[in-house]
């Protein structure tokens, strides 16, 4: 089969996004566009699936994926706390490449909506979160097409959704908020001075 699928970046084809999802509720690991780098997916709830990602990415497991959502409706379904600092940055930045770190069930996890037409067709397909990280080894460079995360991450990758280059190339930024205390974790595509 092959596994780099090409898909319109604007008009997504819904036979790509049924062919990611059948992929995802197997528990595969998809590669998947966003508007900063291209990501890899995984059920959250499949404890198989999460293994295959942290292990693929060769992430430590005391570090948590960041879940990406297509709205917060499905975000505080999944639990996470949104005190006011955090819904001032969402409603600035989201959909975006703003990653906030919140409070849930599961303990401080990053929540993000992403901008992305394909990204937003999957995630309103699945009616729920996905965990989501960048499609590279840990370490290494992010990827900003869907070919170098599969040559980056073969032979683990059940499909990759081609939807060309990725427009920002920089992975988001990440905030923690903790009540009104707001922390910046990693600088990335949103300017620091505009996160206060």
């Amino acid at each position: 089969m092959q596994k780099l699928r090409p898909v319109d970046a604007r008009q997504p084809d819904p036979a790509a996004i049924a062919e990611a999802l059948a992929a995802l509720k197997r528990g595969e690991l998809v590669i998947v566009p966003t508007e900063t780098v291209y990501g890899l997916a995984a059920d959250d709830r499949n404890p198989a699936a999460m293994k295959k990602l942290f292990e693929v990415k060769g992430r430590p497991k005391d570090k948590p994926i960041a879940l990406l959502a297509a709205g917060v409706g499905e975000l505080e379904r999944h639990g996470a706390k949104l005190p006011p600092a955090a819904r001032r940055l969402a409603e600035k930045f989201w959909p975006g490449a703003l990653t906030l770190v919140l409070d849930s069930p599961a303990g401080w996890l990053g929540f993000r909506i992403p901008d992305h037409p394909v990204m937003l067709a999957l995630l309103r397909a699945w009616g729920g979160v996905l965990a989501v990280t960048s499609a590279n080894r840990s370490g290494a460079p992010a990827a900003t097409t869907a070919a170098a995360a599969l040559a980056a991450l073969e032979p683990f990758i059940a499909l990759a959704l081609d939807a060309g280059a990725s427009a920002g190339g920089v992975p988001s930024s990440v905030v923690k908020v903790d009540g009104d205390r707001v922390e910046i974790l990693r600088e990335g595509a949103v300017a620091k001075e505009l996160l206060k």
